[in-house]
């Protein structure tokens, strides 16, 4: 009888540590609310870079998703989270097939990081790998869904997120990269930049590869089937990209070859004028 009071005691204990634990990773989610309206002054990721750079040229300017090009909207929307504005912070099945990919490789890694848990990432944790950090993200993406609007989340991911060595945010991205404003970038540019995502440095727009070609091409593809550009659009962006052999799409197949396409943000928001 003593093993089972004992036994019973520890399966208490440990209910009672891993409810404390829960508790403690709930308390350390921060407020989001204030995000509705209020611009960060700072993010996590660019503090990581202070640190590790102290003499690190900071180029970030903040705009409105309105003064952001629409070809890079729909572009990151289609590189980086295609059910943005279906889901509720989380892709679980991006989840899944992510660990499925993973454990197929002899690998335990969770993936499938939706523009919300990205935005959660960059604001308040770290590049950092962990199951703890993961999770940490998980709850502020929920709460970010929670206090803000898709169009409000994805103005803040495009002003946050990094664009390479001290580059954060599309307006400086798109000055740094190629010279213009982010309200005027190309098809092509914003191909280019969508693709970079989420690793600017090895993806960074002045490298070019197959793989990286290929990308672009697909994200030039959906673009047109969107009907975001024509033929004549979508024939200057492939050459741009370094597709001249691509084939334009045929008119008859100008739409949409996916079972959910976004019904929102981008694709169907025009871009304010400058």
């Amino acid at each position: 009888m003593r093993w089972r009071r004992r036994l019973l005691a520890a399966a208490e204990i440990t209910l009672v540590v891993i409810a404390l634990g829960a508790l403690g990773l709930w308390c350390s989610v921060p407020n989001t609310a204030p995000l509705a309206d209020e611009n960060p002054t700072s993010t996590a990721f660019i503090e990581l870079r202070r640190e590790q750079n102290p003499k690190l040229k900071l180029q970030w300017q903040w705009v409105r998703l309105g003064r952001i090009s629409r070809y890079l909207r729909a572009a990151v929307v289609y590189a980086e989270d295609y059910h943005f504005y279906t889901h509720d912070g989380v892709d679980w099945e991006a989840i899944e097939g992510a660990v499925e990919k993973d454990l197929g490789a002899g690998q335990l890694r969770i993936g499938g990081s939706t523009i919300t848990q990205q935005l959660a990432k960059n604001l308040y944790l770290s590049p950092h790998k962990s199951f703890l950090r993961k999770l940490r993200e998980m709850l502020i993406a929920f709460s970010l869904e929670d206090h803000l609007t898709k169009t409000r989340i994805l103005e803040l991911y495009l002003n946050v997120v990094e664009w390479g060595d001290g580059i954060f945010g599309a307006e400086a991205a798109a000055r740094h990269w190629f010279g213009h404003s982010a309200a005027s970038l190309t098809p092509a540019e914003a191909a280019r930049l969508a693709i970079a995502l989420p690793n600017p440095i090895d993806r960074a727009p002045d490298k070019s590869s197959r793989e990286l070609t290929d990308k672009a091409v697909r994200i030039i593809r959906l673009l047109r089937m969107q009907g975001l550009i024509d033929s004549a659009q979508e024939r200057t962006a492939l050459d741009e990209v370094g597709a001249p052999d691509a084939k334009v799409l045929p008119d008859r197949n100008a739409k949409p070859e996916v079972s959910e396409p976004p019904t929102s943000g981008p694709v169907t928001t025009p871009a304010e004028t400058p």
